[in-house]
């Protein structure tokens, strides 16, 4: 599940790949841009902004999303690609790559000067230069009665949490996702905690939010592990549903005993 890690590692590939290299070969599998030809540009740079990847060429910027399935791979000219080619939806060579965004959620091509259009929206990147965590608390407070396992999804918010992140910072932090904001016990200790999770895992190719190595059955306190043993109680791990609707409903676990309700 592409979280703002991920997203941080496939932007470092994409860069590796093509930055200071001329495109001598695009290929939009997309309606809208099936017709349009990059080739002969060459490309600046490749970066993530939260769960959102740009790769500049003069300009114009290639927007990708992975949203659930989504995934860039890089392969060298001529290697066989290990996803089908029904599943991609846009592929860039140069002399040395070829990076294929395989069931990519979203794909734009918008102009440079337009990339707020797509990415303004996205509040502090947890893993970005822009990282402001004084930003990032004025945003979440601004609705003190909204879950902080809603608030934390919201990308508006701060950029880079999905779903494993938002289950495993609200365990760490002792917190039941239901918990309004405005009654966080120490919600810069929660946000600080965040970052802090993203960056010793975002070189890591198995996510671990435990510490250390990848344990056996997983790198995870609560996050898939519904109705095992807590690690720290030993209490069953709980598995809901959350979200303000069925469209948007994401799984959602953790410790009843180790994270109380929120209060009346």
């Amino acid at each position: 599940m592409p979280e703002g890690d991920t997203v941080w590692r496939t932007a470092r590939r994409l860069h590796a790949a093509l930055a200071g290299s001329q495109l001598l070969r695009t290929d939009f599998r997309v309606p809208r841009y099936a017709t349009l030809d990059l080739s002969g540009r060459t490309v600046e740079e490749a970066v993530s902004r939260g769960k959102h990847l740009l790769i500049r060429t003069g300009d114009l910027t290639i927007h990708s999303h992975l949203k659930m399935e989504g995934s860039w791979q890089v392969y060298r000219p001529g290697e066989r690609w290990r996803k089908p080619g029904f599943q991609a939806r846009v592929v860039l060579e140069n002399a040395a790559a070829t990076a294929v965004g395989f069931q990519l959620g979203l794909l734009d091509v918008v102009p440079r000067e337009k990339e707020d259009d797509v990415v303004g929206h996205l509040g502090p990147d947890l893993l970005g230069p822009d990282w402001d965590e004084d930003e990032a608390l004025r945003r979440l407070r601004l609705d003190p009665a909204r879950p902080v396992g809603l608030a934390l999804l919201d990308q508006r918010n701060l950029a880079g949490i999905g779903n494993i992140y938002r289950c495993e910072v609200c365990f760490l932090a002792g917190v039941h996702p239901l918990v309004p904001v405005g009654q966080v016990p120490d919600l810069p200790w929660l946000v600080g905690l965040s970052k802090r999770l993203l960056e010793a895992n975002k070189d890591r190719g198995a996510r671990s939010t435990t510490g250390g190595p990848v344990p056996r059955g997983g790198g995870y306190w609560v996050y898939g592990r519904a109705r095992q043993a807590c690690r720290r109680c030993g209490g069953p791990v709980v598995h809901t549903l959350l979200g303000n609707t069925d469209l948007d409903q994401r799984d959602l676990y953790y410790c009843p005993h180790c994270q109380p309700g929120p209060t009346v």
